[in-house]
């Protein structure tokens, strides 16, 4: 425990009792894994929600992880508003920066090119995961992606997410419905800062954001932090990745 209390670990569920409990299938399930250029966030939000359908449906079986980067845009959750904003809508429209409504969870946040953004997009029931497990999980992805990196991060009681002492690195927001988890989390890399300066970040108060670049002191290649967490997802949820396109997606 540092002297900001975050922990590597936190409480919550057991991360290794879960990855157990994942890796005791005879063998791995495949999840497809979608990786997509920079994109608008409305149209990647409308493709998070016709995979939900699908999955509803009984049309898609498989779960679905899209790895994406974000154009600039300010997305607000189901738990605070534009009251975060610490510019006028002006000044961000002078920016070209939308504010979007989001249904996941949370306040405000910003995305924009240099952070990698992971909607995992699952079953929960079917993957036998309850909602503090599927995060806890999804948090521990993000750190020990960052230790690779030689960055030390953890938990904040009371504070989704995934924080150094010098501020938060990574935000979590998930949406559920009909049991289907979507939505995901954003890790800093080499993202710009600046913007976060013009809201309250996830509705918090004099508190400061950071990135993978920042902690780390040297320049880093986003598709390369990409590979790690995507190796760190597969291994924590016991997973085998099934890499399409696009395309293939749209026809699956």
């Amino acid at each position: 425990m540092t002297n900001n209390q975050f922990s590597v670990y936190g409480t919550g569920p057991s991360v290794p009792a879960l990855r157990n409990k994942q890796l005791m299938k005879e063998i791995l399930t495949p999840w497809y894994f979608v990786d997509l250029p920079v994109m608008d966030y409305g149209i990647v939000r409308d493709l998070q929600n016709q995979i939900v359908s699908g999955k509803i449906a009984g049309t898609l079986g498989a779960e679905v992880v899209i790895w994406v980067e974000h154009h600039p845009v300010f997305t607000i959750g189901r738990h605070g508003g534009k009251e975060n904003l610490m510019v006028s809508e002006d000044f961000l429209q002078k920016q070209n920066i939308p504010v979007i409504a989001a249904e996941r969870g949370g306040k405000i946040t910003f995305h924009g090119p240099g952070q990698l953004i992971a909607y995992p997009i699952v079953d929960l029931q079917k993957i036998g995961l309850r909602v503090p497990e599927y995060v806890n999980l999804l948090e521990q992805v993000m750190i020990q992606t960052s230790q690779e990196f030689s960055v030390q991060a953890g938990r904040k009681p009371a504070h989704p997410g995934i924080f150094t002492e010098n501020g938060k690195l990574v935000s979590v927001g998930i949406a559920i419905r009909h049991g289907i988890s979507f939505h995901g989390f954003s890790l800093n890399v080499n993202v710009a800062l600046e913007p976060f300066q013009w809201i309250h970040p996830c509705g918090l108060r004099d508190i400061k954001i950071t990135s993978l670049h920042q902690e780390a002191g040297l320049p880093l290649n986003l598709k390369m932090v990409q590979r790690s967490a995507h190796h760190h997802l597969c291994s924590l949820f016991g997973i085998e990745a099934v890499e399409v396109d696009f395309s293939e997606l749209e026809t699956i």
